[in-house]
């Protein structure tokens, strides 16, 4: 076969060269060209026999209730990839795509691509169209997809197709990824709003929408570890640090941040499939070994040692990075990497929709985009903070001294962040060392020390702030013994609170643990046969949000009594992130914890709009589970 498409090749070249192939039929059927000489020359004439692509992929469609039903007839011996659709609004202000469930597959070895998922035979999409306006609006949209021939191994150029449809105001009636859901509550799940917004295409709308969006995660729990990290930089420059330096630093550190976010879009575009990177960095192999350097850069800060580069290193790196005027940018900007990768914020509903639509589009540029300017978002509190804060800081004098304790402790707490995701670690042990360092702080304030006549009133302040340290370290010590795991609320679970009624209080739910896909199915299965829905939780030990979960949601009895009553619960830990956790991610198309989805208990399908990522209380999550239930 290829010494056919060879000969083809070759003769195409030597008409082209001798005139007998023009531009002019070069610009025209190309594959009419390449049928009419293979059929002249007596070869492929029938099983190799090349379709024009409109037959090999027949392509048809139906507009009804703001939802595109597309169709697809596949020829035989040809199939379509997985990964190579994509959508776009081309036309139709505040009109949007709603979030697109493709089927399910069959997996391929392609020559090029390596395993990929392909359709053969047919294929039906929906695509659901939101409407943001208070009047129909006339729509433009562009459908890219891609296919194959299996015998010839020719692979079609990608095929685009520009349908007009009318796309009255509201959501989509029927969406694309519950299909069967009876609800008209019109709810989109966070994930699919801003899939919604990366997949409508306007630049501005993603730019505005994503840099908000980051605006709001700089403001969770997960991020607060930046603050100390920047400002430890900061005060590391000592009496050399000025305002204009501090911003230069602050720069450094959110644009690499910002980044490295970009190119994790990229990257996940790139692959086109389920892969979370920040989980790759939740390894104990990678955690420990930054918690010890987190610790050697706070006993630094207390002056027990200097770290320093060799003196060839040093002068070599000055040149780079023009050390006296700009500050340690190289090492400010290595900082900001790992911060975004290790200490960055927990997946949450903002980014899992980027990089989940980034996935689905293959886009690189759009993937970059969406990411780089969350990044830029999420750093801007950092940006002011960290030039504020080089304005405001003591310049000389024992002052610094103490500015660089306070760094060096809170650096100290960053590790013990740090360990707490480290799975073989108990958490009791880590409970004591977060009482260790609070009752160590309390001592180095002076609680123990007495208050001589004519102290000063910082004197006697900073003895005060010791005392409590130091009571509220034997607090975390008292609730780490008995059963607590969170500092800041040291005796949440805790035996002690209310005897054994406390404790049957804040009990678990009795969670079914899966681990594959075929676990999944089978409960699927069980509860279809029970009239029962599935709740399915992702969970990790590094998932700072999940143990939210654990500790304030699946513990509330409102809560407990309605999973009780009408779901089976069941939970996957992907602490491991091992082949088997990222085939079940991959097969429910989530991409990280915290994930919670629901299923229906008549067909087993997932009821997508519903699902939940990122954090709620309780009483949030109570609502969604009634929503669920209608």
């Amino acid at each position: 076969m290829f010494r056919k498409q060879s000969l083809i090749l070759l003769l195409l070249s030597a008409l082209f060269i001798s005139g007998g192939f023009t531009p002019a039929m070069a610009a025209g059927d190309g594959i009419s060209v390449l049928n009419s000489l293979s059929s002249s020359l007596g070869i492929g004439q029938d099983e190799n026999e090349i379709l024009e692509p409109d037959v090999a992929f027949q392509f048809d469609y139906k507009f009804k209730d703001n939802t595109v039903a597309a169709h697809w007839e596949i020829a035989p011996d040809h199939y379509m990839y997985r990964d190579k659709f994509k959508l776009v609004i081309k036309e139709g202000e505040g009109v949007s795509i709603g979030s697109v469930s493709y089927p399910k597959g069959d997996i391929k070895d392609d020559e090029f691509f390596g395993r990929i998922e392909v359709y053969h035979n047919q294929l039906d999409l929906r695509i659901p169209l939101n409407n943001a306006t208070d009047k129909t609006v006339l729509t433009k949209l562009k459908i890219t997809y891609q296919g194959c021939a299996e015998k010839t191994g020719i692979c079609y150029p990608p095929i685009h197709k520009t349908i007009e449809v009318k796309v009255a105001p509201g959501a989509a009636a029927v969406t694309a990824t519950a299909a069967t859901e009876s609800s008209s509550t019109g709810f989109v799940s966070e994930q699919d709003q801003y899939e919604q917004l990366l997949g409508s295409g306007a630049i501005w709308k993603i730019v505005i929408g994503f840099f908000l969006g980051g605006l709001a995660l700089a403001f969770t729990a997960c991020m607060y570890p930046m603050i100390p990290i920047l400002s430890s930089i900061i005060v590391g420059q000592g009496k050399k640090v000025t305002t204009r330096g501090a911003f230069t630093m602050s720069l450094v550190y959110v644009e690499s941040m910002a980044l490295t976010f970009g190119l994790m879009g990229m990257l996940v575009s790139m692959i086109s499939g389920s892969f979370n990177i920040q989980a790759h960095f939740q390894s104990p192999y990678v955690l420990i070994p930054f918690t010890l350097i987190f610790i050697a850069l706070a006993f630094s800060m207390f002056g027990f040692f200097t770290l320093q580069l060799p003196a060839s290193l040093q002068g070599k790196l000055s040149q780079i990075s023009n050390q006296q005027k700009g500050g340690h940018l190289i090492g400010v900007a290595i900082m900001g990497v790992l911060s975004a990768l290790i200490i960055g914020p927990c997946a949450g509903p903002i980014i899992i929709g980027a990089l989940a639509l980034a996935a689905k589009e293959g886009d690189l540029w759009l993937g970059f985009l969406s990411m780089f300017v969350l990044g830029n978002g999420l750093g801007l509190p950092l940006l002011i903070i960290g030039t504020t804060g080089g304005k405001f800081l003591p310049k000389a004098g024992s002052w610094m001294d103490i500015v660089k304790y306070v760094a060096g402790v809170v650096l100290l707490a960053i590790a013990i962040l740090m360990l707490e995701r480290v799975s073989f670690i108990p958490t009791m042990v880590v409970m004591m060392l977060w009482a260790a360092l609070f009752i160590i702080s309390g001592v180095y304030l002076g609680a123990l020390d007495p208050i001589k006549e004519g102290a000063s009133g910082w004197k006697k302040l900073w003895k005060g702030l010791g005392v409590f340290a130091i009571v509220y370290g034997l607090v975390v010590m008292l609730g780490g013994l008995t059963g607590a795991r969170n500092v800041q609320d040291p005796l949440h679970g805790s035996t002690i609170i209310g005897g054994g009624g406390g404790q049957a209080q804040l009990k678990h739910l009795a969670f079914k643990p899966i681990k594959s896909v075929n676990d999944l199915n089978t409960v699927l299965a069980q509860a279809k046969a029970a009239g029962k829905y599935v709740m399915l939780d992702y969970y990790a030990d590094w998932c700072t949000y999940c143990k939210t979960y654990e500790d304030y949601v699946f513990t509330d009895p409102k809560v407990q009594a309605l999973l009780n009553k009408h779901f089976i619960v069941i939970q996957a830990d992907v602490t491991d992130n091992d082949e088997i956790d990222q085939k079940l991610l991959a097969h429910t198309d989530v991409l990280a914890p915290p994930a919670i989805l629901f299923y229906d208990k008549n067909d087993s399908k997932e009821k997508r709009r519903f699902r939940v990522v990122g954090v709620m209380d309780a009483e949030q999550f109570l609502e969604r589970l009634q929503l669920v239930l209608k």
